[in-house]
């Protein structure tokens, strides 16, 4: 648990005062209770009638004084709330190696069958854009909740050369992003620029405020990949880039280190690049996934669907605290009035 105003806690120091004012009034009675021989008798029969009851309204109160400090401290907690993130942008890398049969009946496919499922079963307010990227990006379906528009597009991936993973993000977040209007060009081909010409990576080629990872939370990218990148941006400098606009990237890694690709030799890129793909998820506050078969892939779409439907959210809970002293104090008063109102009748 965390607190807002943390030094409200200091006020603790007043609960052993008034734990020690209490007993100092138990005693400073039982002194007078003697003084007054005469009702001696009198206090005993009420003490045994009363016997430990006595001492529960001022508990109930002490306890009341203990969590409305706790209140005034501003706690804020971890709670499991519907989440706000409802677009989502899947980048899928079409490169050739996505050819290789290591997959059955080969990565692409099972990619695209399990792509359409998870598009299928995301809650029917979500709603979806995908991009693929190879050599360079390019948009498939714009944001959309229609559908059948979405599987449409999954079935019409078409493979081209190269790797541009840094391209596939950048044009994701222009994407996911649109109100801010993004300029990825000088991004995407400045890295064929010279040093002196080459422009300046991050929010600030696009004057906007950087704000912390992981905090916009209307929207996140889930980027699959099976190979590293051959051309294009660096996925890094893309990567902190989503970083810096707060979007989350969930990376994942299909395929095994031993994919063939009918038709090439085997030093052709079809070995996944891992360490890219973590750097990218963790730089963003995302998550990174690894899959080697269909039934692996399908099983982290389950896991991402159901981490986009609920989201744990840190929340101010202060006004729970005020009510728990307030209704302690009214326990409090209750027996306070109940037993000892009777018991001087």
């Amino acid at each position: 648990m965390h607190f807002i105003w943390p030094q409200a806690l200091w006020g603790f120091l007043i609960v052993p005062l008034l734990v020690a004012g209490y007993l100092w009034l138990l005693k400073r009675r039982r002194r007078e209770t003697f003084a007054y021989s005469s009702l001696l008798l009198v206090n005993r029969a009420l003490t045994a009638r009363q016997g430990w009851r006595r001492h529960i309204p001022p508990a109930l109160m002490l306890l009341a004084v203990i969590v409305g400090l706790f209140g005034l401290a501003r706690p804020t907690a971890n709670i499991i709330l519907p989440t706000d993130t409802r677009t989502l942008v899947v980048a899928v890398d079409v490169s050739l190696s996505m050819l290789a049969d290591d997959v059955p009946p080969s990565r692409i496919k099972a990619a695209q069958s399990t792509v359409k499922t998870f598009i299928t079963d995301l809650p029917k307010d979500f709603r979806v854009g995908l991009v693929t990227f190879a050599g360079t990006a390019q948009v498939a379906q714009r944001v959309t909740d229609n559908r059948e528009e979405l599987l449409a597009a999954v079935d019409r991936f078409r493979l081209q050369r190269a790797t541009a993973t840094g391209s596939g993000l950048l044009l994701a977040l222009a994407v996911l992003r649109p109100e801010l209007e993004l300029d990825i060009e000088p991004l995407i081909y400045g890295f064929n620029t010279s040093p002196r010409n080459r422009p300046q990576e991050g929010t600030a080629l696009f004057n906007l405020k950087p704000v912390p990872p992981g905090s916009f939370q209307s929207g996140a990218i889930v980027l699959i990949s099976d190979g590293r990148r051959t051309t294009g941006p660096d996925p890094i400098v893309a990567a902190q880039l989503a970083a810096q606009l707060g979007v989350r990237v969930y990376t994942v890694a299909f395929g095994t280190p031993d994919g063939f690709i009918p038709g090439f030799d085997r030093s052709f890129y079809a070995a996944v690049d891992e360490r890219t793909l973590q750097t990218m998820a963790l730089l963003t506050e995302g998550e990174f996934f690894k899959a080697e078969n269909a039934e692996q892939l399908a099983g982290i779409y389950e896991q991402l669907s159901t981490k986009f439907e609920l989201e744990r959210s840190r929340t101010e809970v202060s006004g729970l605290f005020a009510a728990l002293s307030a209704l302690l104090v009214l326990i409090a008063s209750a027996f306070s009035l109940y037993w000892f109102r009777r018991y001087s009748t």
